[in-house]
């Protein structure tokens, strides 16, 4: 069995997070700029075995596709020519920042660390992670 990976996608940058080798526990791993997750995500893959992918598919509110809908398909569209071997599944994002910030002000981080948008972004990808596998049992 592989660990899970997931992708909080974004135009500057992308927070990851994995899961241990079990599938039980997801954790943050790390925020990329996004002009580089492509050779992040296969050096990774070189070096640990993933079973699958999970990217945060952008929607408002009101189910309709967010602006940065687009740029995640269009990556999901290389991707999948990139890693034919790697299933690559859509999570709902909606809310994972604000869910975020508030299990950051939960967990008593300093102003200026909740400030840090690369945390948000890893924190949104496990958050996104934790919900996908909840959503398979």
């Amino acid at each position: 069995m592989g660990r899970l990976l997931s992708i909080d996608y974004g135009r500057k940058r992308c927070g990851i997070a994995v899961t241990d080798v079990l599938q039980i526990v997801p954790g943050g791993l790390c925020t990329v700029p996004t002009h580089t997750l492509a050779d992040f995500l296969s050096d990774y893959f070189s070096r640990e075995d993933v079973e699958a992918v999970v990217i945060g598919l952008p929607v408002q509110t009101d189910g309709t596709p967010s602006e940065n809908q687009q740029r995640v398909r269009q990556f999901a569209t290389q991707f999948r020519k990139r890693f034919t071997s790697k299933p690559l599944h859509f999570y709902d994002e909606r809310f994972t920042s604000k869910i975020a910030h508030q299990a950051m002000l939960t967990g008593g981080l300093p102003k200026m660390r909740r400030r840090d948008k690369a945390l948000v972004d890893e924190i949104s990808a496990c958050i996104i992670l934790q919900d996908f596998m909840a959503s398979r049992q």
